[in-house]
């Protein structure tokens, strides 16, 4: 059996009753195996050598009443393979606890702190850990940026000794999911990729634009100037736009832009929201074409609180 060298975060955000795991490793698919999460309970992570029965029996502990370090003691007392296991529970009570056996791979280990648990195995060092407990704490934004965040954080104070592939981000949150009817708030996965944390966070900036809902704005700002003349630009090589860019963004335009937001699926925000944001997100954006025009209004909603 392979295993995953791995490193990851369990954490919630008790003002919005969410709870989620953000994961890295040089593991194909390791949103398959690691993260498991319910709003109704809590999160789990279970890696090294991967005892997958610890997701569904740990939430079923939690569901029940249990505290997380009930919960890791029951999950690893029951399992002669226990040394090998390593484990990260957060409870939506709040308790927390993580297990790391002394038959993981150098370097393993876990942190605690206020509504989280990092935990690694086969990793550069302890720094890891220490880097995503740190940035967890000091972010600001909601749990899926901060989860985000921490892995990176992780991942460039040392990471997996092996490398990188694969990178899984998933929170819950009670009628979080598509038109409120599960708690699937953030699903997201990069099951093979070069830069997977990269890839991951570019990927979830489509999922929020795409299907997280945002508080209205008080107000809204139309485009105008350089950045209209840019954003009809853009409209105009990926192909909905036809006439001459401008400074002034006008009823052409408009349409355009209309167009955009319906081939992308972008109907959780009205076409003046969608304005707004890229009039106040182009200069905080990267990439080019598409990624580009994403890549701005999600930074221009992201002043918005998410409902």
């Amino acid at each position: 059996m392979s295993r995953p060298s791995t490193f990851s975060i369990v954490a919630r955000d008790p003002e919005r009753d969410a709870v989620g795991v953000a994961v890295q490793s040089k593991f194909v698919g390791v949103g398959a195996v690691v993260p498991f999460v319910s709003a109704d309970a809590g999160a789990v992570a279970t890696q090294s050598y991967a005892n997958v029965a610890y997701g569904p029996d740990g939430l079923d502990l939690l569901r029940d009443g249990r505290p997380a370090d009930e919960v890791v003691m029951e999950l690893t007392g029951a399992d002669p393979e226990f040394e090998s296991r390593q484990v990260g529970v957060v409870g939506q009570d709040g308790s927390i606890a993580a297990f790391t056996g002394d038959d993981c791979f150098d370097y393993a280990g876990d942190i605690q702190g206020e509504n989280y648990t990092v935990q690694g195995n086969i990793l550069e060092n302890r720094e890891t850990l220490e880097a995503m407990a740190e940035t967890f704490e000091e972010t600001e934004g909601g749990l899926p940026e901060r989860l985000i965040a921490a892995l990176h954080a992780g991942n460039d104070a040392g990471g997996d000794k092996r490398g990188e592939q694969s990178a899984a981000l998933y929170v819950a949150k009670p009628e979080g999911g598509y038109d409120g009817r599960n708690d699937r708030w953030v699903d997201v996965r990069v099951d093979d990729h070069e830069a997977p944390i990269d890839e991951l966070q570019r990927v979830f900036k489509i999922y929020d634009v795409t299907l997280l809902e945002r508080a209205e704005p008080d107000e809204t700002r139309e485009l105008s100037g350089e950045t209209a003349a840019a954003v009809a630009e853009t409209l105009a090589e990926l192909g909905f736009f036809e006439g001459t860019p401008s400074e002034a963004f006008g009823e052409e335009e408009r349409d355009a832009l209309e167009e955009f937001r319906a081939m992308n699926n972008f109907e959780n925000h009205s076409l003046a929201v969608l304005e707004d944001a890229l009039a106040r997100g182009w200069g905080d954006s990267s990439g080019e074409g598409e990624e580009k025009m994403v890549d701005a209004i999600w930074h221009g909603l992201s002043r918005l609180e998410r409902k």
